[in-house]
């Protein structure tokens, strides 16, 4: 929370560091992206002679070869395309870009915290700021207390500088016999069914979706550059909007099974996306779908806890009874309905599938215990 003359100095502080890290960028893409210390050398003196403290020198290359890192990972793992694909030869055309309010990673020489004051003192390019007032919850200010740990990230969006700090969190001890597992079965329809009769239901997100897609297309056809500016706003309120409700069901879902010392069962959807084959007006519902959030959430929060987390094979848990056992495509009559053609047990689709996770997460958790035992002499 920065006065105007702090606020003027803050902005001058990220836009020069950034400057430099686009430099930086330029150097190391020309050379081929040395390692680290092979960068420090042919950049930490302009860097110096361009104002930059000591330490804000060093973090800025580190910076600039972490991008490198993280794009090179991205090309490997195949986030970016295949080779000759567009977006990956754009990528890997052009040196890694920063934009002028990116986020500076600053370390306890940079940066001190007064917490009883809730004030910080920072370095910046026309010297250290001091006094520097911050506003949190108090849960956010007892956990800076007494688990902040490493560096924090100065970043400006909109004209508001957060400071993001890391703390470390320890795990809970993770109860070694739960009493049974809660199968979570994720959905667009329904974000989250689960064996113990929770249902979120997506109506409201699918809603908000159509409602913001709707809108992006009115801009995307105007083209101006404020219509532009508007569609980067209501992106980033809808990110917020689906992570606030990621965190409302995840941690109602955790809760649930700290209660009840139970475990919770997840199904591993990762690839869906490209094992999947939609028409094109159900495309942007499957690629909008934020399961994976969802299913970080539920883990970090459930380590909080040390509530057990398995991940089971999701293959035919919505075709399969899970009374009897039976699979058959036509057991699932629609999107909601599950009729077994076997024993004729009849409930809404995703109660059966929760079930039927559930009883997978029993059987992994089981074969996982069973695994670490020694062998018998």
């Amino acid at each position: 929370m920065p006065e105007a003359d702090q606020a003027a100095t803050l902005s001058a502080t990220l836009h020069t560091v950034n400057d430099c890290a686009n430099w930086v960028s330029a150097v190391a893409f020309e050379h081929g992206v040395p390692r680290e210390y092979e960068l420090r050398k042919h950049t930490y003196a302009e860097l110096k002679a361009r104002g930059l403290g000591a330490q804000a020198a060093q973090h800025t290359i580190k910076k600039v070869r972490d991008a490198y890192t993280t794009l090179k990972a991205n090309i490997r793992a195949g986030n970016l395309g295949r080779p000759g694909s567009k977006r990956r030869t754009r990528a890997e055309s052009k040196p890694v870009a920063f934009r002028p309010e990116a986020a500076h990673p600053f370390d306890d020489r940079c940066l001190s915290w007064q917490l009883d004051e809730q004030t910080v003192s920072i370095w910046t390019t026309a010297g250290r700021l001091k006094n520097l007032r911050f506003a949190c919850s108090a849960d956010a200010l007892k956990t800076l207390r007494e688990q902040r740990k490493g560096e924090s990230d100065l970043i400006e969006r909109d004209g508001v500088f957060y400071l993001i700090a890391v703390c470390d969190v320890p795990e809970a001890p993770v109860n070694d016999s739960p009493d049974g597992f809660i199968g979570v079965d994720l959905g667009i329809v329904n974000i989250a069914t689960t064996s113990t009769g929770y249902r979120a239901a997506g109506r409201g997100l699918n809603r908000h979706r159509k409602r913001q897609l709707d809108l992006r297309k009115k801009l995307q056809a105007k083209g101006t550059k404020s219509a532009k500016r508007l569609l980067k706003k209501r992106s980033r309120k809808e990110a917020r909007h689906t992570v606030n409700v990621n965190h409302i069901v995840s941690k109602t879902i955790v809760t649930t099974a700290e209660r009840t010392g139970s475990g919770i069962a997840l199904e591993d959807l990762t690839g869906i996306r490209s094992r999947v084959r939609l028409r094109k007006d159900q495309r942007s519902q499957l690629h909008s779908w934020s399961f994976h959030q969802l299913a970080s959430f539920v883990e970090y929060k459930a380590k909080r806890g040390g509530v057990p987390l398995v991940y089971v094979d999701p293959a035919y848990t919505s075709q399969q009874c899970f009374e009897c056992g039976h699979i058959d495509r036509k057991n699932r009559v629609n999107q909601a309905t599950f009729a077994c053609r076997s024993c004729g047990t009849l409930m809404h689709a995703d109660d059966n599938a929760s079930h039927k996770i559930a009883r997978k997460g029993e059987i992994v958790w089981t074969a996982g215990r069973e695994s670490r035992v020694p062998a018998t002499p």
